[in-house]
Protein backbone atom coordinates (compact mmCIF):
# COMPACT_ATOMS: atom_id res chain seq x y z
CA UNK A 1 0.00 0.00 0.00
CA UNK A 2 1.31 3.43 -0.95
CA UNK A 3 0.86 6.07 1.68
CA UNK A 4 0.18 9.72 0.74
CA UNK A 5 1.35 12.57 2.90
CA UNK A 6 -0.53 15.87 2.38
CA UNK A 7 1.41 19.11 2.63
CA UNK A 8 1.28 20.30 6.15
CA UNK A 9 -0.69 23.54 6.58
CA UNK A 10 2.29 25.16 8.30
CA UNK A 11 4.56 24.43 5.32
CA UNK A 12 1.97 25.76 2.86
CA UNK A 13 1.56 28.90 4.93
CA UNK A 14 5.34 29.42 4.96
CA UNK A 15 5.50 29.09 1.18
CA UNK A 16 2.71 31.64 0.80
CA UNK A 17 4.57 34.04 3.10
CA UNK A 18 7.76 33.65 1.06
CA UNK A 19 5.92 34.35 -2.22
CA UNK A 20 4.16 37.37 -0.70
CA UNK A 21 7.41 38.75 0.69
CA UNK A 22 9.20 38.26 -2.64
CA UNK A 23 6.40 39.94 -4.59
CA UNK A 24 6.33 42.83 -2.14
CA UNK A 25 10.11 43.21 -2.45
CA UNK A 26 9.93 43.30 -6.27
CA UNK A 27 7.19 45.96 -6.12
CA UNK A 28 9.28 48.05 -3.71
CA UNK A 29 12.37 47.76 -5.90
CA UNK A 30 10.45 48.80 -9.04
CA UNK A 31 8.75 51.64 -7.18
CA UNK A 32 12.14 52.84 -5.94
CA UNK A 33 13.59 52.66 -9.45
CA UNK A 34 10.73 54.71 -10.89
CA UNK A 35 10.65 57.39 -8.21
CA UNK A 36 14.29 57.75 -7.25
CA UNK A 37 16.37 60.68 -8.46
CA UNK A 38 19.64 59.02 -7.45
CA UNK A 39 22.43 59.44 -9.96
CA UNK A 40 22.93 55.71 -10.39
CA UNK A 41 20.54 52.78 -10.43
CA UNK A 42 21.75 49.39 -11.65
CA UNK A 43 20.92 48.82 -15.36
CA UNK A 44 18.99 45.66 -14.47
CA UNK A 45 16.59 47.77 -12.41
CA UNK A 46 16.32 50.23 -15.29
CA UNK A 47 15.16 47.38 -17.51
CA UNK A 48 12.54 46.38 -14.93
CA UNK A 49 10.95 49.84 -14.94
CA UNK A 50 7.66 49.67 -16.86
CA UNK A 51 7.16 52.06 -19.75
CA UNK A 52 4.39 53.83 -17.87
CA UNK A 53 3.34 57.18 -19.27
CA UNK A 54 6.14 57.30 -21.81
CA UNK A 55 4.80 54.21 -23.64
CA UNK A 56 8.22 53.35 -25.00
CA UNK A 57 6.90 50.71 -27.36
CA UNK A 58 5.65 53.32 -29.84
CA UNK A 59 7.01 56.44 -31.45
CA UNK A 60 6.49 58.85 -34.31
CA UNK A 61 8.92 58.89 -37.20
CA UNK A 62 8.40 62.05 -39.24
CA UNK A 63 8.63 61.49 -42.98
CA UNK A 64 8.55 65.23 -43.52
CA UNK A 65 11.89 66.26 -45.01
CA UNK A 66 9.95 67.87 -47.84
CA UNK A 67 7.86 70.03 -45.49
CA UNK A 68 10.42 72.81 -45.66
CA UNK A 69 9.82 73.21 -49.39
CA UNK A 70 6.65 71.28 -50.24
CA UNK A 71 3.72 72.12 -47.93
CA UNK A 72 0.23 70.70 -48.08
CA UNK A 73 -0.86 71.40 -51.72
CA UNK A 74 -4.08 73.12 -50.66
CA UNK A 75 -2.01 75.67 -48.73
CA UNK A 76 0.00 76.82 -51.75
CA UNK A 77 -2.73 78.91 -53.38
CA UNK A 78 -2.57 82.70 -53.47
CA UNK A 79 1.07 82.99 -52.36
CA UNK A 80 2.47 86.26 -53.60
CA UNK A 81 5.79 85.74 -55.43
CA UNK A 82 6.74 89.38 -54.84
CA UNK A 83 7.16 89.00 -51.07
CA UNK A 84 9.51 86.77 -49.07
CA UNK A 85 10.12 86.38 -45.35
CA UNK A 86 13.10 88.15 -43.78
CA UNK A 87 13.81 87.28 -40.16
CA UNK A 88 15.18 90.67 -39.09
CA UNK A 89 12.24 92.51 -40.63
CA UNK A 90 9.36 90.06 -40.20
CA UNK A 91 10.19 87.74 -37.30
CA UNK A 92 8.22 89.79 -34.76
CA UNK A 93 5.49 90.92 -37.14
CA UNK A 94 2.34 89.28 -35.81
CA UNK A 95 0.20 91.02 -38.45
CA UNK A 96 1.29 89.13 -41.58
CA UNK A 97 -1.67 88.53 -43.87
CA UNK A 98 -2.76 85.08 -44.99
CA UNK A 99 -0.73 85.01 -48.22
CA UNK A 100 2.39 86.21 -46.39
CA UNK A 101 1.93 83.51 -43.72
CA UNK A 102 1.75 80.82 -46.39
CA UNK A 103 4.81 82.16 -48.18
CA UNK A 104 6.81 82.57 -44.97
CA UNK A 105 6.07 79.25 -43.27
CA UNK A 106 5.61 76.35 -45.70
CA UNK A 107 5.07 73.11 -43.81
CA UNK A 108 3.95 74.77 -40.58
CA UNK A 109 0.24 74.21 -41.17
CA UNK A 110 0.36 70.49 -41.94
CA UNK A 111 -1.57 69.44 -38.85
CA UNK A 112 -4.31 71.98 -39.45
CA UNK A 113 -4.80 70.52 -42.94
CA UNK A 114 -4.80 67.02 -41.44
CA UNK A 115 -7.48 67.98 -38.90
CA UNK A 116 -9.60 69.57 -41.60
CA UNK A 117 -9.45 66.43 -43.75
CA UNK A 118 -10.33 64.24 -40.78
CA UNK A 119 -13.43 66.19 -39.79
CA UNK A 120 -14.53 66.73 -43.41
CA UNK A 121 -14.77 62.95 -43.67
CA UNK A 122 -16.38 62.55 -40.24
CA UNK A 123 -19.47 64.73 -40.57
CA UNK A 124 -17.95 68.14 -39.81
CA UNK A 125 -18.53 70.04 -36.53
CA UNK A 126 -21.26 71.91 -34.67
CA UNK A 127 -22.17 72.88 -31.12
CA UNK A 128 -23.71 69.41 -30.71
CA UNK A 129 -20.28 67.81 -30.62
CA UNK A 130 -19.03 70.45 -28.19
CA UNK A 131 -22.02 69.97 -25.88
CA UNK A 132 -21.08 66.29 -25.56
CA UNK A 133 -17.62 67.16 -24.25
CA UNK A 134 -17.41 67.31 -20.46
CA UNK A 135 -15.37 70.32 -19.37
CA UNK A 136 -13.01 68.90 -16.77
CA UNK A 137 -10.27 70.58 -14.77
CA UNK A 138 -7.64 71.90 -17.17
CA UNK A 139 -10.17 72.62 -19.92
CA UNK A 140 -12.00 75.66 -21.25
CA UNK A 141 -14.68 76.47 -23.81
CA UNK A 142 -14.58 79.70 -25.79
CA UNK A 143 -15.78 81.28 -29.00
CA UNK A 144 -14.68 83.91 -31.49
CA UNK A 145 -17.40 86.26 -32.73
CA UNK A 146 -16.87 89.37 -34.85
CA UNK A 147 -13.15 88.91 -34.34
CA UNK A 148 -13.43 89.04 -30.52
CA UNK A 149 -12.61 86.27 -28.03
CA UNK A 150 -15.19 85.20 -25.42
CA UNK A 151 -14.81 82.69 -22.58
CA UNK A 152 -17.82 80.43 -22.02
CA UNK A 153 -16.42 78.25 -19.23
CA UNK A 154 -13.10 77.36 -17.66
CA UNK A 155 -12.14 74.90 -14.94
CA UNK A 156 -8.89 74.87 -13.00
CA UNK A 157 -7.82 72.55 -10.22
CA UNK A 158 -5.21 75.03 -9.07
CA UNK A 159 -2.83 77.77 -10.14
CA UNK A 160 -1.02 75.57 -12.66
CA UNK A 161 -4.22 75.03 -14.65
CA UNK A 162 -5.35 78.63 -14.30
CA UNK A 163 -2.07 80.07 -15.57
CA UNK A 164 -1.90 77.69 -18.51
CA UNK A 165 -5.50 78.44 -19.51
CA UNK A 166 -4.81 82.15 -19.20
CA UNK A 167 -1.63 81.86 -21.27
CA UNK A 168 -3.49 79.99 -24.00
CA UNK A 169 -6.35 82.49 -24.10
CA UNK A 170 -3.83 85.34 -24.19
CA UNK A 171 -2.04 83.83 -27.17
CA UNK A 172 -5.33 83.45 -29.02
CA UNK A 173 -6.27 87.04 -28.23
CA UNK A 174 -2.87 88.30 -29.42
CA UNK A 175 -3.23 86.51 -32.74
CA UNK A 176 -6.72 87.96 -33.18
CA UNK A 177 -5.72 91.49 -32.21
CA UNK A 178 -3.03 91.54 -34.92
CA UNK A 179 -5.19 89.87 -37.57
CA UNK A 180 -5.43 91.99 -40.77
CA UNK A 181 -8.59 90.05 -41.73
CA UNK A 182 -10.14 90.34 -38.27
CA UNK A 183 -13.33 92.03 -39.42
CA UNK A 184 -14.21 89.26 -41.86
CA UNK A 185 -13.23 86.32 -39.64
CA UNK A 186 -16.04 83.71 -39.35
CA UNK A 187 -17.47 82.87 -35.94
CA UNK A 188 -16.31 79.60 -34.34
CA UNK A 189 -16.69 77.87 -30.98
CA UNK A 190 -14.16 75.45 -29.54
CA UNK A 191 -12.92 73.54 -26.49
CA UNK A 192 -9.28 73.30 -25.47
CA UNK A 193 -7.26 71.40 -22.88
CA UNK A 194 -4.02 72.42 -21.16
CA UNK A 195 -3.33 68.95 -19.78
CA UNK A 196 -0.24 67.06 -20.90
CA UNK A 197 -2.10 64.22 -22.58
CA UNK A 198 -5.38 63.94 -24.47
CA UNK A 199 -6.60 61.02 -22.36
CA UNK A 200 -5.97 62.94 -19.13
CA UNK A 201 -9.28 64.71 -19.63
CA UNK A 202 -10.99 63.57 -22.83
CA UNK A 203 -10.57 61.19 -25.75
CA UNK A 204 -9.19 61.57 -29.24
CA UNK A 205 -12.60 61.26 -30.88
CA UNK A 206 -13.55 64.77 -29.79
CA UNK A 207 -12.41 67.95 -31.62
CA UNK A 208 -10.50 69.34 -28.63
CA UNK A 209 -7.58 71.76 -29.16
CA UNK A 210 -4.51 70.31 -27.44
CA UNK A 211 -0.76 70.94 -27.08
CA UNK A 212 0.29 67.51 -28.36
CA UNK A 213 -1.08 64.27 -29.72
CA UNK A 214 0.04 60.80 -30.71
CA UNK A 215 -0.32 59.65 -34.34
CA UNK A 216 -3.51 57.72 -33.57
CA UNK A 217 -5.25 60.67 -31.87
CA UNK A 218 -6.69 62.08 -35.07
CA UNK A 219 -9.79 63.92 -33.86
CA UNK A 220 -7.92 66.57 -31.88
CA UNK A 221 -6.39 69.80 -33.21
CA UNK A 222 -2.87 70.92 -32.34
CA UNK A 223 -2.27 74.40 -30.93
CA UNK A 224 0.93 76.13 -29.71
CA UNK A 225 1.57 75.46 -26.04
CA UNK A 226 0.93 77.99 -23.26
CA UNK A 227 4.57 78.93 -22.70
CA UNK A 228 4.84 80.81 -25.99
CA UNK A 229 2.93 83.50 -24.10
CA UNK A 230 5.02 83.19 -20.90
CA UNK A 231 5.90 80.74 -18.18
CA UNK A 232 7.17 81.28 -14.67
CA UNK A 233 7.01 79.08 -11.59
CA UNK A 234 8.47 79.34 -8.08
CA UNK A 235 11.49 77.19 -9.01
CA UNK A 236 12.26 78.49 -12.46
CA UNK A 237 11.80 81.94 -14.02
CA UNK A 238 11.39 81.76 -17.80
CA UNK A 239 9.33 84.68 -19.11
CA UNK A 240 7.76 85.07 -22.58
CA UNK A 241 9.28 82.76 -25.17
CA UNK A 242 10.54 85.54 -27.43
CA UNK A 243 12.24 87.15 -24.42
CA UNK A 244 14.00 83.86 -23.65
CA UNK A 245 15.19 83.71 -27.26
CA UNK A 246 16.62 87.22 -27.09
CA UNK A 247 18.38 86.39 -23.82
CA UNK A 248 19.87 83.25 -25.36
CA UNK A 249 21.05 85.14 -28.44
CA UNK A 250 22.72 87.73 -26.25
CA UNK A 251 24.48 85.20 -24.02
CA UNK A 252 25.36 82.54 -26.57
CA UNK A 253 29.00 82.00 -27.47
CA UNK A 254 30.80 81.27 -30.79
CA UNK A 255 30.70 77.67 -31.99
CA UNK A 256 34.45 77.22 -31.55
CA UNK A 257 34.16 78.09 -27.85
CA UNK A 258 31.33 75.67 -27.07
CA UNK A 259 32.03 72.56 -25.00
CA UNK A 260 32.04 69.51 -27.33
CA UNK A 261 29.78 67.47 -25.07
CA UNK A 262 26.14 66.36 -24.84
CA UNK A 263 24.40 68.16 -21.99
CA UNK A 264 21.18 67.23 -20.20
CA UNK A 265 19.73 68.17 -16.84
CA UNK A 266 16.50 66.80 -15.42
CA UNK A 267 14.69 64.60 -12.92
CA UNK A 268 14.97 60.89 -13.79
CA UNK A 269 11.79 60.06 -11.86
CA UNK A 270 9.68 62.19 -14.19
CA UNK A 271 10.01 59.65 -17.02
CA UNK A 272 12.36 56.99 -15.63
CA UNK A 273 12.39 54.55 -18.54
CA UNK A 274 13.52 57.18 -21.03
CA UNK A 275 15.66 59.36 -18.83
CA UNK A 276 17.61 56.61 -17.14
CA UNK A 277 18.26 55.06 -20.55
CA UNK A 278 19.89 58.35 -21.57
CA UNK A 279 21.90 58.53 -18.34
CA UNK A 280 23.20 55.00 -18.83
CA UNK A 281 24.04 55.54 -22.51
CA UNK A 282 26.10 58.64 -21.67
CA UNK A 283 27.71 57.31 -18.48
CA UNK A 284 31.53 57.48 -18.47
CA UNK A 285 31.60 58.86 -22.03
CA UNK A 286 34.04 61.67 -22.68
CA UNK A 287 31.33 63.48 -24.64
CA UNK A 288 28.67 63.08 -21.93
CA UNK A 289 27.57 65.69 -19.38
CA UNK A 290 24.24 64.12 -18.41
CA UNK A 291 23.16 64.65 -14.81
CA UNK A 292 20.07 64.62 -12.62
CA UNK A 293 19.08 67.81 -10.80
CA UNK A 294 18.02 68.38 -7.23
CA UNK A 295 15.78 71.42 -7.07
CA UNK A 296 15.87 71.52 -3.26
CA UNK A 297 19.65 71.91 -3.07
CA UNK A 298 20.28 73.40 -6.51
CA UNK A 299 22.68 70.56 -7.31
CA UNK A 300 23.51 70.30 -11.05
CA UNK A 301 20.95 72.96 -11.98
CA UNK A 302 21.87 74.69 -15.24
CA UNK A 303 20.20 77.83 -16.61
CA UNK A 304 18.58 77.45 -20.02
CA UNK A 305 21.00 79.89 -21.63
CA UNK A 306 23.95 77.96 -20.17
CA UNK A 307 22.84 74.85 -22.08
CA UNK A 308 23.70 76.80 -25.21
CA UNK A 309 27.39 76.75 -24.26
CA UNK A 310 27.48 73.08 -25.24
CA UNK A 311 27.66 71.82 -28.84
CA UNK A 312 25.04 69.13 -28.17
CA UNK A 313 21.82 69.26 -26.13
CA UNK A 314 19.79 66.13 -25.36
CA UNK A 315 16.01 66.29 -25.50
CA UNK A 316 13.83 63.73 -23.69
CA UNK A 317 10.05 63.59 -23.49
CA UNK A 318 8.36 63.57 -20.09
CA UNK A 319 5.02 61.97 -19.31
CA UNK A 320 4.00 63.27 -22.73
CA UNK A 321 5.47 66.08 -24.85
CA UNK A 322 8.17 68.31 -23.40
CA UNK A 323 7.71 72.04 -23.91
CA UNK A 324 11.44 72.49 -23.35
CA UNK A 325 12.26 71.48 -26.93
CA UNK A 326 11.63 74.96 -28.31
CA UNK A 327 13.95 76.50 -25.70
CA UNK A 328 16.70 74.10 -26.74
CA UNK A 329 16.03 74.93 -30.38
CA UNK A 330 16.73 78.58 -29.56
CA UNK A 331 20.40 77.63 -29.01
CA UNK A 332 22.92 77.43 -31.82
CA UNK A 333 23.58 73.82 -30.79
CA UNK A 334 22.74 70.35 -32.07
CA UNK A 335 19.56 68.88 -30.60
CA UNK A 336 19.86 65.14 -29.97
CA UNK A 337 16.43 63.61 -29.44
CA UNK A 338 15.05 60.09 -29.24
CA UNK A 339 12.25 59.12 -31.61
CA UNK A 340 9.33 61.18 -30.40
CA UNK A 341 5.98 59.72 -29.48
CA UNK A 342 4.09 63.01 -29.11
CA UNK A 343 3.58 65.51 -31.93
CA UNK A 344 3.51 69.27 -31.40
CA UNK A 345 2.45 71.79 -34.01
CA UNK A 346 6.00 72.57 -35.22
CA UNK A 347 7.38 69.02 -35.21
CA UNK A 348 6.63 68.57 -38.90
CA UNK A 349 9.69 70.72 -39.59
CA UNK A 350 12.07 68.33 -37.82
CA UNK A 351 14.50 66.83 -40.36
CA UNK A 352 16.69 63.93 -39.21
CA UNK A 353 18.96 63.57 -42.25
CA UNK A 354 19.98 65.08 -45.56
CA UNK A 355 21.11 68.61 -46.45
CA UNK A 356 18.34 70.20 -44.33
CA UNK A 357 19.06 68.08 -41.25
CA UNK A 358 18.30 70.16 -38.16
CA UNK A 359 18.59 67.62 -35.33
CA UNK A 360 19.99 64.17 -34.57
CA UNK A 361 17.50 61.36 -33.98
CA UNK A 362 18.35 58.29 -31.89
CA UNK A 363 16.37 55.26 -30.77
CA UNK A 364 14.02 55.62 -27.81
CA UNK A 365 16.29 53.44 -25.67
CA UNK A 366 19.37 55.48 -26.72
CA UNK A 367 21.07 52.25 -27.83
CA UNK A 368 22.66 54.04 -30.81
CA UNK A 369 23.61 57.22 -28.95
CA UNK A 370 27.36 56.50 -29.04
CA UNK A 371 27.15 55.55 -32.70
CA UNK A 372 25.55 58.93 -33.50
CA UNK A 373 27.63 61.07 -31.15
CA UNK A 374 31.19 59.92 -31.78
CA UNK A 375 31.42 60.93 -35.48
CA UNK A 376 29.96 64.36 -34.67
CA UNK A 377 32.42 64.95 -31.83
CA UNK A 378 35.27 64.01 -34.16
CA UNK A 379 33.98 66.19 -37.01
CA UNK A 380 32.40 69.25 -35.42
CA UNK A 381 32.02 70.93 -38.82
CA UNK A 382 29.19 68.51 -39.60
CA UNK A 383 27.67 69.24 -36.20
CA UNK A 384 27.98 72.97 -36.84
CA UNK A 385 26.00 72.62 -40.09
CA UNK A 386 23.19 70.80 -38.25
CA UNK A 387 23.15 73.47 -35.54
CA UNK A 388 23.03 76.26 -38.12
CA UNK A 389 20.15 74.52 -39.90
CA UNK A 390 18.28 74.32 -36.59
CA UNK A 391 18.71 78.06 -35.97
CA UNK A 392 17.59 78.98 -39.48
CA UNK A 393 14.61 76.63 -39.33
CA UNK A 394 13.31 77.19 -35.83
CA UNK A 395 14.77 80.20 -34.01
CA UNK A 396 14.76 82.43 -37.06
CA UNK A 397 11.57 81.19 -38.71
CA UNK A 398 9.11 78.61 -37.43
CA UNK A 399 9.29 79.53 -33.72
CA UNK A 400 9.13 83.30 -34.20
CA UNK A 401 6.22 85.40 -32.90
CA UNK A 402 5.18 85.87 -36.54
CA UNK A 403 5.00 82.11 -37.10
CA UNK A 404 3.02 81.54 -33.90
CA UNK A 405 0.43 84.17 -34.84
CA UNK A 406 0.18 82.75 -38.36
CA UNK A 407 -0.35 79.26 -36.98
CA UNK A 408 -3.14 80.39 -34.65
CA UNK A 409 -4.98 82.12 -37.50
CA UNK A 410 -4.48 79.07 -39.72
CA UNK A 411 -6.03 76.98 -36.95
CA UNK A 412 -9.00 79.37 -36.77
CA UNK A 413 -9.43 79.13 -40.55
CA UNK A 414 -9.00 75.36 -40.75
CA UNK A 415 -11.44 74.79 -37.91
CA UNK A 416 -13.92 77.25 -39.43
CA UNK A 417 -13.73 75.28 -42.67
CA UNK A 418 -15.43 72.30 -41.00
CA UNK A 419 -17.59 74.25 -38.53
CA UNK A 420 -21.27 73.98 -39.48
CA UNK A 421 -22.67 75.39 -36.26
CA UNK A 422 -23.74 78.83 -35.19
CA UNK A 423 -22.29 80.76 -32.28
CA UNK A 424 -25.02 81.97 -29.97
CA UNK A 425 -24.33 85.11 -27.93
CA UNK A 426 -27.13 84.50 -25.42
CA UNK A 427 -27.96 81.45 -23.33
CA UNK A 428 -31.53 80.34 -24.03
CA UNK A 429 -31.85 78.61 -20.66
CA UNK A 430 -30.29 81.37 -18.55
CA UNK A 431 -31.37 84.34 -20.70
CA UNK A 432 -27.89 85.81 -20.26
CA UNK A 433 -24.78 86.31 -22.33
CA UNK A 434 -23.00 83.00 -22.90
CA UNK A 435 -19.47 84.37 -22.97
CA UNK A 436 -17.34 86.90 -21.14
CA UNK A 437 -15.00 88.96 -23.28
CA UNK A 438 -11.35 87.99 -22.82
CA UNK A 439 -10.46 91.52 -21.69
CA UNK A 440 -12.90 91.20 -18.78
CA UNK A 441 -12.01 87.60 -17.98
CA UNK A 442 -8.36 88.45 -17.30
CA UNK A 443 -9.47 91.05 -14.72
CA UNK A 444 -11.32 88.49 -12.61
CA UNK A 445 -9.83 87.45 -9.30
CA UNK A 446 -7.86 84.22 -9.60
CA UNK A 447 -10.29 82.19 -7.50
CA UNK A 448 -13.22 83.24 -9.69
CA UNK A 449 -11.44 81.74 -12.71
CA UNK A 450 -11.19 78.29 -11.09
CA UNK A 451 -14.81 77.27 -11.72
CA UNK A 452 -15.99 79.79 -14.28
CA UNK A 453 -19.18 79.61 -16.32
CA UNK A 454 -20.18 82.88 -17.96
CA UNK A 455 -23.92 82.28 -18.14
CA UNK A 456 -24.27 81.73 -14.37
CA UNK A 457 -21.57 84.05 -13.04
CA UNK A 458 -23.41 86.93 -11.43
CA UNK A 459 -20.33 88.87 -10.46
CA UNK A 460 -19.89 90.37 -13.91
CA UNK A 461 -23.38 90.67 -15.36
CA UNK A 462 -26.72 91.74 -14.01
CA UNK A 463 -29.85 89.66 -14.41
CA UNK A 464 -31.47 90.62 -17.72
Amino acid sequence: MTASFPIRPRRGLSLLCVITAFTFSVVIVIWFSMNSDREYIHPILTQLIPAGHCACESSTTFQCSTCLTCPEPALQADISPAWSFEYARDGHNEALDQSQCKAAFPGLFEDVARGGKFWSSHGRLSSTELDDITIKHGMARAFISNGQLYVVSARSKGEDHRRKILGTLSSIHRALAADPEKASRPDIEFVFSVEDKVDDVTNSEWPVWVFSRTPTEEGVWLMPDFSFWAWDNPDNYMGPYDQVVERIKRLDIPWSEKTPQLVWRGKPSFAPKLRRALMEAARDKSWGDVKQVDWTTGSNVLKMEDHCHYMFIAHVEGRSYSASLKYRQACNSVIVAHKLQFIQHHHYLLVADGPNQNYVEVERDFSDLSEKMEPLVKNTDVAKRIANNSVKTFRERYLTPAAEACYWRSLFDGYAGVWNGTVEQLSETKDRERGLRYESFVLLESLKMYEFEAAITEQWQATL
